[in-house]
């Protein structure tokens, strides 16, 4: 039985119903339940429920520049096994992306408007990471989650202690993300170079600066 080699034009139809799933749909996900889904909610003052938006804003829009990362990197990843492990975390990924919608609508926030921005440039640096070498794109996987963690990380630490909801979706997030890192680090990702993380940790404040307010 022969198999059919995607042609160029079903790889875009593919890729463009991903992105819209991702920035306008409900993307395909692993199902698991929301991790605040036993938690009661808790009453909120006026600006601590606004501070828990913005904070959930910029995370969804992080897990929609991670979907796009691993999207594209899947999209050019040269090795079967590297490819399969991209769409995989790109799917675990979307759990996220389900959560953070979940806890806005719950907090009467918004997502992004600029979150088809950040999937564009996303996409194309995971694809650009993925041609260069699989290495080289499970570094920048590694040095991705990295930096996820370290924003969490903040703000588990700033984030009300009355949002519970919010704090534990945070906390499993952060779960994930270091699951993720872990992963690529053993499959062969590579050390990237101290400039290019400096412009990623420059760029990731554009996104999360822009990401807070609107």
């Amino acid at each position: 039985m022969s198999v059919q080699i995607p042609t160029l034009l079903d790889s875009l139809i593919i890729e463009t119903d991903k992105a819209l799933r991702t920035v306008f749909g409900r993307p395909e996900t692993t199902a698991r339940p929301i991790p605040s889904s036993d938690i009661e909610d808790e009453s909120l003052t006026a600006q601590e429920q606004a501070y828990s938006t913005r904070l959930m804003r910029i995370n969804h829009a992080g897990e929609v520049s991670a979907q796009a990362l691993y999207q594209g990197q899947a999209l050019t990843a040269k090795l079967p096994d590297v490819r399969q492990a991209m769409e995989q975390a790109a799917i675990e990924e979307n759990d996220h992306l389900v959560w953070c919608q979940q806890r806005i609508n719950e907090l009467d926030g918004h997502t992004s408007i600029l979150n088809p921005l950040w999937y564009a440039g996303s996409f194309a640096i995971g694809a650009m990471a993925g041609k260069i070498g699989d290495k080289w794109s499970l570094g920048f996987v590694a040095e991705t989650e990295k930096q996820v963690v370290h924003h969490l990380d903040e703000h588990l630490s700033s984030i009300s202690k009355q949002d519970r909801k919010s704090r534990a979706i945070l906390e499993q997030m952060k779960i994930d993300e270091l699951h993720h890192g872990t992963i690529a680090l053993q499959a062969g990702g590579a050390k990237l170079p101290k400039p290019v993380k400096l412009v990623m940790g420059l760029m990731s404040k554009v996104m999360t600066k822009s990401s807070y307010w609107i």
